[in-house]
C-alpha cells in the first residue's frame, strides 16, 4: 500500500503534469496543500464519487480556484467520473477540467471558484443551508441532514474584501460544520506577500467568532488530522485551520517562490521534481496501488447506504416529513403552486390596487410564502425598505436556526454569494434583496450564479431616479443595462401589482439560472388588462394598449408605463394611433419564437419609442438607432421624486412629443 506522501505526490504529479501540458495554469497551489488534500479527503471527507449528488455529502469548495488541479486530481483520483483523458485535456476546449472550477463541468465541483474570495463565500452559505435545513427536519434519534462543509483557500482570497464580510457572518451565526483550511504559504503572484498581506489572519478571525487552529504543518499528515478532530469537537463555532505550506512543495528550484504560482514548472524542472519527489512513473502514469490507496467508491457507498438505511427509519417515524425533504432535495415545488399562483395573479388584476412595487413584492411573499416552506430570504439591512419580511418570517440566529429570514447586514456581496452557496446546497428557494444600485457591491456574485445557471432571486428595489431625495448616489441609472447584458440572467422591471405577482412566480418556477425583481419605491397605477394580456405577462413583453392601425409602438417598463399610457391615450383623442408594449423582462422577450415578437413589434412598424427612467442606450436595440428613447444620459440629482421625473424629461408632455417626432 502506498505511504501518505507517496498518495500525495500522485496529486502533485498529476498537477504539474497537466500543467505543463497545457503550458498554462498553478501548479503552486496544488503542489503545497495536496498533504492537507490527502488527509480530509482519505479520512474525513464523506461523499460518493458513484453519486455525486448525494443530499447527505459532506461538501468541499476549493476557493482558491486557480489551484484546479489540486481538485480535478482529488476527483480522478478518488474514482469520480473523470477520467484521465480529460486531466490530459486540462484547460483545452470543451474539456471538464477547465482552468478555474466550473460548476457542472465534472461531476464533483459543487461551486465555480474563480474570483477569489467567492468559494469561502458560498461554501458559508452552504453551511448555513445545512444548519437550517438540519433545524427544520431533524427529529430526536434521526440527524438525515447531518454533513460537513470544508474549503480551501489562499492568501488572495483573505484580502479580497467578501472573505470579511462572510466570515463575520459565519461567526455570527455559529456555523460549527464550516471548517477552512488557509494554505498560509506567503506567496501571492507578485511575490512574498508580507509587503502588501500583513494581517494578523488568526486574530482576525478569532474575533469573528471563529475557532482558530494555528501554526499547522502542512507536510505533517498526523498535525493536520490532530487539526481536523479539534474543529469537530468545537460544534458551536466554525474554525480556521492556518496551515503552514511550502507553494510548489517538491519542485527543487521553484518551492518557495512565486515562479510557480501561475506558471508551468517547464519540462527540466518537472524532470527534477519527479526525480526530488522519488515518483519514478512517467506523466499522467498513476500505479494501481496508488488508485487503490485513493479509491472512494466503496467507503462512499457505504455511507450512502447506511444513510439511506436511516433515512427509511426516519420516514417510518415520520413519512409527511420525509416526503417533504425528499420534495424539497428534488427541487419540486408542490403541485398546486402554478394554480394557486395564477389565481393570485387574477386576483390581482380584479383588486386593482395602487401601491409601490416593493409593496407588491411584500403582497406576492405573503402570498406565495405559505405556499413554499422552502422559501428563505434575506435583506442586506434594508427588511423596511426593501419589504422583504412577510407575515410567516421567522428569524434565523446563531442559537436557533429553524426560521426562514437571514438578517445579512451591510453585506450586499456577501450576502449574494452565500445565497449562491444557499441554492447550490439545495432545499431552499432562497431571495435577498438590497437597493438597486447596491448591485454594483455584489455585481460579480449576480454573474456567478447566472453563469452557474443556478436559482437565486435577487431583489432591487428604489430602482430609479423616482427614489428622490437621497440623490445621485443612491439613485441607479446604469445598473439595469448591467444586468440585462449578464447572460442567463432574467431582469424585471413590474409596473403594478399583477406584473409583479408574475415576476415572483418566474423567479421561483425557475430553475435553470437566477432572476433580479426591480422595484420601485413609488406608487404605480394598476394597469387594465385582458385574461390573454394576464397570461402574455410571462413572455416577457406584451401588448398592453392596442389600435387598430397603429402608427407608432412605445415600449415601457416600470413607472414609466403609466406615462406611455396616458401619452398614447392623448394622442389618441388627437387621431394619432400608438401602441402600448410593457416589456417587463426584455431577455425573456427576446428569447420568444420570431413569430411572437414580430405581432409584438412588426418589423413594419419603425416609429419607436422606448421610455424607462434608467440608462437610454439599452433600448436602441428594440427602437433602432433611428428610433427615440425617453431615458437617462446622465446621473440624477437630489431633489423630490416628481420633480426630477420633470427635470429628466419622464412627462407626459415629453413622451407625446417623441412620440410625434418618431412618426415624423
Amino acid at each position: 500500500m502506498a505511504s501518505r506522501r507517496e498518495l500525495a505526490n500522485a496529486v502533485r504529479a498529476l498537477s504539474m503534469d497537466a500543467v505543463q501540458q497545457a503550458n498554462s495554469g498553478h501548479p503552486g497551489a496544488p503542489m503545497g496543500m495536496a498533504d492537507i488534500a490527502e488527509v480530509l479527503w482519505n479520512d474525513y471527507l464523506s461523499h460518493n464519487p458513484a453519486d455525486p449528488t448525494w443530499v447527505n455529502r459532506d461538501r468541499f469548495v476549493l476557493s482558491n480556484g486557480h489551484g484546479s488541479m489540486l481538485l480535478y486530481s482529488l476527483l480522478h483520483l478518488t474514482g469520480y467520473d473523470l477520467p484521465i483523458e480529460e486531466i490530459k485535456n486540462f484547460r483545452q476546449l470543451h474539456s471538464k477540467t477547465p482552468g478555474h472550477p466550473e460548476y457542472g463541468y465534472a461531476p464533483g465541483v459543487e461551486t465555480t471558484t474563480g474570483p477569489l474570495g467567492q468559494g469561502i463565500s458560498n461554501a458559508t452559505g452552504m453551511a448555513l443551508a445545512e444548519k437550517v435545513l438540519a433545524a427544520q427536519f431533524n427529529r430526536p434519534g434521526h440527524d438525515i441532514v447531518d454533513h460537513q462543509t470544508y474549503t480551501f483557500l489562499g492568501d488572495g482570497c483573505l484580502m479580497e474584501g467578501i472573505s470579511h464580510e462572510v466570515c463575520s457572518l459565519a461567526g455570527t451565526l455559529k456555523l460549527g460544520k464550516l471548517t477552512a483550511f488557509y494554505d498560509d504559504n506567503g506567496i501571492s503572484i507578485d511575490g512574498e506577500v508580507e509587503g502588501w498581506f500583513s494581517d494578523d489572519t488568526a486574530a482576525r478571525f478569532e474575533a469573528y467568532g471563529w475557532h482558530v487552529i494555528a501554526n499547522v504543518d502542512g507536510h505533517d499528515s498526523d498535525a493536520i488530522k490532530t487539526a481536523i478532530e479539534q474543529a469537530h469537537a468545537e460544534t458551536d463555532k466554525p474554525t480556521l485551520i492556518c496551515c503552514k505550506t511550502i507553494i510548489g512543495f517538491g519542485s527543487p528550484n521553484k518551492q518557495g517562490k512565486e515562479d510557480c504560482h501561475g506558471a508551468a514548472l517547464g519540462v527540466d524542472e518537472v524532470a527534477l521534481t519527479r526525480e526530488a519527489l522519488g515518483w519514478t512513473h512517467g506523466p499522467f502514469e498513476i500505479p494501481d496501488e496508488h488508485y487503490a490507496g485513493w479509491d472512494g467508491v466503496a467507503k462512499g457507498t457505504a455511507a450512502q447506504t447506511a444513510w439511506a438505511s436511516q433515512f427509511e427509519e426516519y420516514r417510518a417515524e415520520f413519512p409527511e416529513l420525509a416526503a417533504e425533504f425528499e420534495r424539497r432535495t428534488r427541487g419540486d415545488l408542490p403541485e398546486d403552486f402554478n394554480a394557486q399562483a395564477d389565481a393570485y395573479i387574477q386576483q390581482c388584476q380584479d383588486n386593482m390596487e395602487k401601491v409601490a412595487s416593493r409593496k407588491a413584492s411584500q403582497n406576492c411573499l405573503n402570498t406565495y410564502g405559505p405556499m413554499l416552506p422552502e422559501l428563505l430570504g434575506g435583506s442586506a439591512d434594508l427588511a423596511g425598505s426593501n419589504l422583504t419580511i412577510w407575515s410567516g418570517s421567522k428569524d434565523i440566529s446563531g442559537d436557533n436556526a429553524d426560521g426562514n429570514y437571514i438578517y445579512y447586514g451591510v453585506r450586499e456581496f456577501g450576502m449574494s454569494a452565500m445565497m449562491n452557496g444557499i441554492a447550490l446546497h439545495g432545499g431552499f428557494v432562497n431571495y435577498g434583496a438590497t437597493f438597486l444600485m447596491f448591485m454594483e457591491y455584489a455585481r460579480n456574485a449576480v454573474r456567478m450564479s447566472a453563469l452557474m445557471g443556478i436559482q437565486s432571486i435577487f431583489v432591487y428595489t428604489h430602482d430609479s431616479i423616482g427614489l428622490g431625495e437621497d440623490g445621485p448616489t443612491h439613485q441607479p441609472v446604469e445598473q439595469l443595462s448591467a444586468l440585462r447584458s449578464t447572460p442567463n440572467l432574467h431582469t424585471w422591471r413590474p409596473c403594478d401589482t399583477v406584473e409583479s405577482a408574475v415576476c415572483w412566480k418566474s423567479a421561483i418556477v425557475r430553475r435553470d439560472g437566477p432572476s433580479a425583481l426591480v422595484f420601485s419605491r413609488q406608487g404605480l397605477a394598476p394597469m387594465p388588462r385582458s385574461t390573454q394580456q394576464v397570461a402574455d405577462i410571462e413572455r416577457g413583453g406584451y401588448i398592453l394598449r392596442d389600435c387598430d392601425a397603429p402608427q407608432a409602438v412605445v415600449i415601457a417598463t416600470g413607472s414609466e408605463v403609466e406615462l406611455a399610457m396616458i401619452a398614447a391615450e392623448q394622442l389618441a383623442e388627437q387621431g394619432t394611433q400608438v401602441r402600448v408594449v410593457s416589456m417587463p423582462c426584455a431577455e425573456i422577450f427576446s428569447a420568444q419564437d420570431a413569430d411572437y415578437r414580430e405581432a409584438v413589434l412588426p418589423a413594419a412598424l419603425r416609429a419607436r419609442v422606448a421610455v424607462e427612467a434608467l440608462h437610454a442606450d439599452y433600448w436602441y436595440k428594440f427602437v433602432g438607432l433611428d428610433g427615440r428613447v425617453v431615458g437617462m444620459t446622465s446621473f440624477g440629482e437630489s431633489a423630490p421624486g416628481g420633480a426630477l421625473m420633470k427635470e429628466f424629461g419622464f412627462t407626459v408632455e415629453n413622451v407625446v412629443a417623441n412620440i410625434v417626432e418618431a412618426i415624423g
